[in-house]
């Protein structure tokens, strides 16, 4: 299977680290045109640079997922350099661990505006530059979480399950136009904002035993799914939520079957 996705136009947002800037290298590879979109200034320069090296005519742009104006701006300049709006990929995320009662409002509030909010506002935004093509795909990120909360994250696992659930809804509402949206739900793979690698081994044993491929995931996992959800070949794929995290708790003890004799 050929995945053909040359000359298309990609906007992504969290793209300066982690997962979203290997979505973005990705795509490019793949002969998408990258809009990169991030809130840190310093990580969008450096991924833009990375992304000219594969496609001169990427874009970058500083954005905050919760200011309207801003999104309305950068698509409206780069559908006019590029001609067109084919993908978005929802990457931008935040957390913020602590028991419910121990909370800050504050905190709560941003976790809900960047993960709810801010993927709603970029599907507003794009929504009628893809029905005006009458095609495009939609792609959110999502969580484990959203399936499975870990303690002490509620406000995290409350913002992508409202993730998931606004996927389906809106699969349903953009459906006439050709429009398709997904979303994924990584496990753990690690990132400069889990942190995962860096536990101590034995704090790292325990979780890699939730799994049923014992092993972390990578970047890559997350950015060859998106690269095929983007793709003609997944045209028939509308309203899922994909989990990519290795069978995490797909049986009960998944680590019974590395401790046989």
């Amino acid at each position: 299977m050929h995945i053909d996705l040359g000359d298309k136009v990609a906007v992504i947002t969290g793209a300066g680290r982690g997962i979203g800037r290997d979505i973005a290298l990705s795509l490019a590879r793949e002969g998408v045109h990258v809009v990169a979109c991030d809130v840190n200034s310093d990580d969008i320069a450096n991924v833009t640079s990375e992304l000219a090296a594969i496609d001169p005519l990427s874009l970058g742009y500083t954005c905050d997922v919760r200011d309207a104006g801003r999104i309305a701006e950068l698509l409206a300049d780069a559908h006019t350099a590029l001609g067109r709006i084919d993908i978005l990929v929802n990457n931008a995320g935040v957390v913020g661990d602590a028991p419910i009662d121990e909370l800050d409002e504050s905190t709560w509030d941003v976790i809900q505006d960047v993960n709810v909010k801010g993927t709603f506002l970029m599907c507003k935004a794009v929504a009628p530059y893809m029905k005006k093509q009458r095609a495009g795909r939609i792609i959110n990120a999502a969580s484990f979480a959203a399936i499975s909360p870990r303690v002490r994250s509620v406000a995290y696992a409350t913002s992508k399950a409202a993730v998931a659930h606004f996927t389906r809804g809106l699969a349903g509402e953009l459906g006439p136009w050709n429009i398709t949206v997904n979303a994924y739900a990584p496990g753990m793979i690690p990132t400069q904002m889990n942190h995962f690698a860096e536990l101590p081994d034995d704090k790292q044993s325990e979780l890699l035993d939730t799994l049923t491929l014992r092993r972390w995931g990578s970047t890559d996992d997350i950015a060859n799914l998106i690269c095929f959800l983007a793709s003609d070949q997944a045209s028939y794929i509308t309203g899922s939520l994909i989990d990519v995290s290795g069978g995490k708790l797909a049986t009960q003890i998944p680590s019974e079957a590395y401790h046989t004799d």
